[in-house]
């Protein structure tokens, strides 16, 4: 199947949205299936405000569809309600090709934490975007149960993955953390306001802080929380030993809608603290962690948890698994479609 990707978060970003895309597309690639990718790189853009990482690309439905009929899909999948997105949107619906999308980030709560708008206006724009996708793609229950009190119930399981190669418990504690009073409470991810990584650093828990990870909130949170080690970005095997080296993993955010970083955590034999709010509050269970409104109480349950329980739970996300339910939604393409290319031997829609 030629399967088309649409996606205003794309490289050089790091973050969840991005990595679940490069590693469902490896999954994708390595079963043969044939992947495209539209991002913002392909397109003059600037930096989003507020998120200078992610990149708005100046490209309308005609710029948009030349690039779609080249690659002639099977499948569209719209993975960001951004411009790129909307102008894939707009193809699809004015050349009836059905297409799906997916609800990665809880922009009516994210949208809040920035400006003075209200969620209920953001809400009115998800309903409007997703409401013609063949399904909605959600890495939770919690998120499906959510999308459908606002009317969309169209949804499909795409849960996320873990490369359990690379993150494991049995794994040398990251050589930072020598010298460092334990219990080292670790924080992995982007340092931004909607974060909410103020609540963890606030918390009074007895032990070491540590921030992993870069944003526009950094230079802020290093001057107001001295006491805490802030190691900036961490990848790859050093990711991993920062994880399977500390004592628990504290997710404060509260917009997230699944959060990669706890199954990652998990996977390396590290119990999780967090709030009880969609995302960690679909993930953490069996022992695994500890979830309250009081972030002190759920860290101090959390770190009374089993590294073991914490392993086994991370080692039931995998990334094969996340890529055949990717794959599950798409099963709407007709087999005609699929075996004749997108539009058959007729002329290319404009």
């Amino acid at each position: 199947m030629r399967i088309l990707i649409v996606t205003d978060a794309w490289e050089p970003q790091v973050n969840g949205v991005v990595r679940t895309l490069q590693a469902t597309i490896g999954e994708l690639r390595e079963a043969g299936h044939e992947v495209g990718v539209i991002s913002p790189d392909l397109f003059r853009s600037i930096p989003c405000p507020t998120y200078g990482e992610i990149r708005l690309a100046f490209a309308g439905r005609r710029a948009v569809g030349k690039r779609i009929r080249a690659f002639a899909p099977h499948a569209i999948h719209i993975s960001t309600e951004g411009p790129l997105g909307l102008a894939a949107r707009r193809w699809c619906l004015a050349n009836d090709f059905p297409f799906t999308t997916a609800y990665h980030t809880r922009f009516p709560e994210y949208v809040a934490a920035r400006f003075p708008v209200s969620p209920a206006f953001v809400w009115r724009f998800i309903r409007w975007f997703h409401r013609p996708a063949r399904h909605i793609m959600v890495a939770t229950r919690s998120l499906a149960r959510e999308l459908a009190d606002q009317g969309l119930t169209q949804t499909m399981m795409w849960e996320r993955g873990v490369d359990h190669a690379l993150f494991r418990e049995d794994r040398e504690p990251l050589a930072a953390f020598d010298g460092l009073v334990r219990p080292i409470q670790l924080y992995v991810g982007r340092v931004a306001v909607e974060k909410n990584i103020e609540a963890f650093l606030d918390t009074r828990e007895p032990g070491t802080k540590v921030v992993v990870g870069g944003g526009p909130a950094l230079a802020d949170l290093q001057a107001r929380y001295p006491e805490a080690v802030f190691l900036g970005k961490l990848s790859g095997e050093k990711l991993a030993a920062a994880y399977a080296g500390a004592d628990v993993f504290v997710f404060p955010s509260r917009t997230d809608t699944f959060g990669l970083v706890v199954i990652e955590a998990l996977s390396c034999g590290t119990p999780v603290a967090a709030y009880p709010v969609p995302g960690p509050g679909d993930i953490v269970r069996d022992g695994a962690g500890a979830l309250d409104d009081d972030l002190d109480k759920a860290i101090a349950d959390a770190l009374a948890c089993r590294r073991a329980d914490a392993a086994a739970l991370g080692a039931r996300y995998s990334w094969p698994n996340c890529t055949a339910q990717f794959l599950k939604a798409l099963t709407f393409v007709p087999e005609g479609r699929a075996a004749e290319g997108a539009f058959g031997t007729a002329a290319l829609p404009a």
